[in-house]
């Protein structure tokens, strides 16, 4: 890994981290980019949640618009039934 620092403040403070942490420049500059990555992803899972906890309450919200009552599922079985027997005719 090849590090290029264009401030050499910047390379000093990283060199005096390392330093202080016990572990290399290198090893520093990797765990805190992983550090970042991860943060990242938890802000965008803890997003997620709330995304998925809000579409799950409004689905709540109305459950008979999504789900067919009884009357409304023997309704439709009648009219399927109906539909078949004029198919019937129409083939004979």
């Amino acid at each position: 890994m090849s590090l290029r620092f264009p401030d050499p403040r910047q390379r000093s403070a990283i060199a005096a981290a390392a330093k202080a942490a016990g572990i290399s420049m290198q090893e520093y500059i990797l765990s805190a980019a992983y550090e970042r990555a991860t943060a990242v992803e938890n802000t965008f899972l803890d997003g997620f949640k709330a995304s998925m906890a809000r579409s799950g309450a409004a689905f709540d919200a109305e459950p008979g618009g999504i789900d067919p009552t009884a009357e409304q599922r023997a309704a439709d079985q009648q009219a399927r039934q109906e539909l078949a027997r004029r198919e019937q005719g129409h083939a004979a």
